[in-house]
């Protein structure tokens, strides 16, 4: 089994003990990811809507230092504090990923690192 860990200045560096990304056995395995402006360490101003749009820039960013992209995604966890979110996310969830979308999953969570009230982690093909 192979582990490397994938990193980029171009996405937040990790806020605990771990990697931005894992590439094992031709998979990328991506941390969740809020809505922090990579140059100023501080979640977008805004509300849900800027804080998703900061996290697919950030998983974009990633996903290109894996040398994949979007359209290799094949599981995504979505975490909202807030579900009345769900339709407003979906939105802009849908522009990012070709036909068909991967599998997905979403949760309300009470509480998200720094205040975010959003945070995805994906799965994607490498390779």
């Amino acid at each position: 089994m192979t582990r490397n860990a994938i990193a980029t200045k171009s996405a937040p560096p990790a806020i605990g003990p771990y990697s931005q990304a894992i590439a094992s056995d031709g998979l990328l395995f991506v941390s969740g990811q809020i809505g922090l402006d990579p140059e100023k360490g501080k979640l977008v101003a805004g509300g849900i809507a800027e804080q998703t749009q900061q996290v697919f820039r950030n998983l974009a960013a990633i996903l290109a230092a894996a040398g994949t992209g979007f359209e290799r995604v094949v599981k995504t966890t979505v975490y909202l504090i807030d579900i009345a979110d769900f339709r407003q996310v979906n939105e802009i969830y849908g522009t990012f990923f070709p036909a068909p979308p991967p599998a997905r999953s979403a949760i309300a969570v009470r509480e998200l690192p720094l205040g975010a009230e959003i945070e995805i982690e994906v799965i994607a093909q490498i390779g």
